[in-house]
Order: C-alpha cells, then structure tokens, then sequence
C-alpha cells in the first residue's frame, strides 16, 4: 500500500471540488446568480438551445464516464472503486487544458444501460470522455454514442493510448532511420487499446503487423473471434502462433498486455535498431534494462520513473480543448494523425532517450489543441 497516496486522498477527501466564478456577498449578487436573475436566462435558453454555451458552463464540460469494468491494472473494479481514477483524470483535464471534467460512476455494466445513461445526461456537457470500459462492450458503446449524440465522444483507453504510440513511434522511426511502411510490428494485446493502435498505425501506413490475444496471433482463420478482432485480422499480416514465434524479424514490439511477457530472447530475434513499447502497467512487458541488454534501440514504458513514458496524459486533455475550442461534433481519424504529428512535433530532436515530451509540459495540450481543426 502507499500510504501517501492513501494519506493525501483522506486529508483532501479526494482530489475535486467545485468552485464558483461569482461573488455571493450581497443579496444582490444571489439575485443576479440565482433567483430571481437566473430566470431570464433559462427563458432564453429554452427558446434557443445554442445560446446553453454563451450563459453556463456546459461549453467547457466534459463528462468522464466508467462503469469500472476495465480500470487499468486493476481490472474489473466496480464503478465505486474506480472514482479515485476518475477523479485523477478529472484534474489532468483541469491542470493541462483548463476543461471541467465531471467523474460520471455507472452502477451497471450492461452496454444499453451505459449508452442510455450517457444520453440522459448529455445535455449537460459538451463532450464525452469514455473511460476504463471493457473490450469488446466499449466498441458498440463507443459507435452507438458517436452516431447518436451531437457531441464529441472519444474512448481514451482506445484512441488516446493509439495516438501516443504513433506519435512515438514517428519519432522512434526517425531516429533509428526506417519508414513506417517497411517495418514489421507485432502488437501484444488485442483489447481496446491494442485494436486501436493497430487501426490507427494502418491508417498512417503501416503495411505489415500481427496482433496477439492470449490464445496467439488472431488471424482470420480463427473461430472464436468477436467482431472487433474479426475486422482486425483482416487487415494483420497472415502469420500464426504465439509471441515467440510471430516477433522473429519485427521492428517494433508494441504491448498492452501483461507484464514480464516479453523475453530477452525473443527480443534478440527482432531486426536490428529494434523500438520497443512495453507498455503494460504496473509491471511492463519487460523491463527497460533488459530490453536494452537484448539490444532494443529505443525503449518506452507506461511508467514515469522510466525514459520514454507513453501516457494518455500527453493526448487527451488536447484533444478535449481543440475539439471544444472548435465546436467540433465527430472526431476523425485524420485528426487523430493530425493529434499524433503535432504530439511529435514537440520533441525538436528526437533521441533513443526522448521520442515523447514530458507529461508534465504544459504546452503539449496546447499544441495537440492547435492540430484539432
């Protein structure tokens, strides 16, 4: 247990609150606040539905919405367990874009209660963040809510985490000198993240790839495939078996998995100047100092005290404030790439020590906003 963690959330009892823009110090000021002032308002409001963004906060809300199926590291937690979560990615979206972000816990893990609550309380945001839903539920969450709210919705878990890693790995590529359309990746993990990242790599230009389950390589003469991994082993490379056997000759490795899964071995049978994400959290795929000793060139982690960490943190907050700065309704994969190139850019010269900038530099959010257009 870290008792600091456990320390700081009792004294604070949590990590929010909210707090308001005006002053209630006279009568006067709870007239204009609340009744009787707020009436005018509401009576515009009702007349036209635009105007919610000009009088109330609803322009700058997001709402950050689990049913704890899939929190990470943790598994499937609950809705109550996963409010300490929600409530960390609720001030990374305060810290780094200035977005109020509200932790919506769902006390059910059907996938039509999910999709009907989201919808209920739509109206009171102008954007939603899914978070820490179970794979395949989340892709029919995800698709349904995009077609049938008018307003932003974005899966962190799938599409943050892909853009981070393509944003790595176009620096990786950069400095070990290949091109993506000549390498060969081997994705370990095909739950959201890693069906994510394998969509978005393709889309970049990446031709040849496997992605593993943990029965193996998916591939399309398999039979016990969901629809999701159905569609992505019609796009993988036709190769079969487990991790040992599919990563001889691949360039990059790239894992949402489990930790300590990758071997030194197996890494030696990579190609040479071989990238290597290992991405699994708290215990990555292998750990940094061994990956480097197989004779990995590059070396990322999900973890801070690590070189390289890929964090969602770098990706989100950005997108949040670009997609709402702009009043855009549907994110595209074209700006995700966009999202990814800008994330890139912000690292000037690229090193095996550097592909990603640091989670804690404020003007990434900034610049990821900029490329939302």
């Amino acid at each position: 247990m870290n008792q600091k963690a456990l320390d700081l959330h009792e004294k604070n009892r949590g990590k929010i609150e909210i707090k308001s823009k005006v002053d209630l110090k006279t009568k006067e000021d709870l007239s204009l606040a609340y009744t009787p002032g707020v009436a005018d308002v509401s009576r515009l409001i009702a007349q036209d539905k635009s105007l919610l963004k000009k009088y109330t906060n609803v322009g700058n809300s997001v709402a950050i919405v689990t049913d704890g199926s899939a929190v990470l590291g943790l598994g499937n937690i609950g809705p109550a367990a996963a409010m300490p979560v929600m409530e960390g990615k609720a001030i990374l979206f305060k810290e780094f874009a200035n977005i109020d972000a509200y932790p919506i816990c769902l006390a059910s893990q059907e996938t039509e209660d999910v999709i009907q609550a989201v919808k209920l309380i739509s109206p009171g945001f102008s954007g939603i963040n899914l978070e820490d839903i179970s794979a395949p539920r989340c892709f029919e969450i995800e698709k349904r809510l995009v077609a049938e709210l008018d307003m932003p919705v974005f899966h962190d878990d799938q599409h943050g985490t892909a853009i981070v890693v393509l944003a790595g790995l176009i620096n990786a590529l950069k400095v070990t000198a290949k091109k993506i359309e000549d390498i060969y990746a081997v994705i370990n993990g095909a739950g959201a993240a890693g069906i994510s990242i394998a969509n978005l790599l393709v889309s970049y230009g990446l031709k040849k790839f496997a992605i593993l389950d943990t029965k193996g390589a998916i591939t399309r003469s398999r039979s016990d495939l969901n629809e999701a991994k159905m569609a992505i082993a019609q796009k993988a490379t036709d190769v079969s078996g487990g991790l040992a056997d599919v990563i001889a000759g691949a360039d990059v490795f790239i894992g949402v998995s489990q930790g300590h899964i990758l071997t030194k071995e197996m890494i030696e049978n990579m190609n040479s100047q071989a990238i290597v994400f290992a991405m699994a959290n708290p215990e990555p795929e292998i750990m940094p100092e061994l990956a480097q000793e197989a004779g990995a060139a590059i070396v990322a982690t999900g973890r801070s005290d690590f070189k390289n960490q890929i964090n969602n943190v770098l990706v989100f907050p950005g997108i949040f404030r670009g997609l709402l700065d702009n009043n855009i309704k549907k994110i595209t994969t074209e700006m995700k790439i966009k999202a990814a190139q800008a994330l890139a850019g912000c690292v000037a010269n690229p090193t095996k020590d550097e592909i990603v900038p640091s989670v804690l530099n404020k003007e990434v959010a900034q610049k990821v906003a900029q490329a939302m257009k």
